[in-house]
């Protein structure tokens, strides 16, 4: 698949159906995050990858309302860092965003292997670092639900997100993002 098809196909799905999550399929994901960039080639992004069914029930428990939909999950990528690991370049922190990069580059290898890779925010970030023994001065960005998408939507899902299973969300249009030269 070229990589304008993986873009392009990359989706939130919320309507998941169980897919054998294997140690060379985690491998293959920890290894495309691996390849990002980041300050100073850092790296300071780490990965939980929960695929135990009495840890995913676990998780269970962390999730807010709206989230239900994360029990058909057969991965749950918990996605972490802290300052002292990345550069500080004039108050800039580079932590968040090398690890996002990492974990963009993760959520697109995913899909090329036909998976959903879906960030949310919605969980106890508390709870969550507590079940996944986070140490406390790491920062729990964001979980990753990882499934395969269900062409059937699954119960668990309310109307309005049934309607934005449909189609595509509607994307901002490039002059409402995008300056030339100057911020205006």
């Amino acid at each position: 698949m070229e990589l304008d098809d993986v873009i392009e196909k990359r989706r939130a799905y919320r309507s998941l159906e169980e897919v054998e999550i294997t140690d060379e399929i985690i491998e293959e994901l920890a290894r495309t995050a691996q390849l990002s960039a980041s300050c100073f080639n850092n790296q300071p992004w780490n990965f939980v990858f929960v695929h135990d069914d009495e840890m995913l029930e676990k998780m269970e428990d962390v999730m807010m309302q709206g989230n239900e939909w994360t029990q058909n999950a057969s991965l749950i990528i918990g996605v972490f860092s802290r300052v002292e690991d990345d550069c500080e370049v004039q108050k800039r922190k580079y932590h968040l965003f090398d690890t996002g990069q990492a974990s963009a580059y993760l959520q697109l290898k995913a899909t090329e292997m036909g998976l959903v890779a879906h960030p949310i925010a919605g969980f106890d970030g508390a709870e969550a670092k507590e079940l996944l023994d986070i140490p406390d001065e790491y920062n729990l960005i964001t979980l990753i639900i990882v499934g395969k998408h269900s062409e059937e939507m699954v119960d668990i899902l309310s109307e309005e997100q049934i309607e934005i299973e449909k189609e595509r969300p509607e994307r901002k249009d490039l002059d409402e993002f995008v300056y030339k030269n100057k911020f205006e």
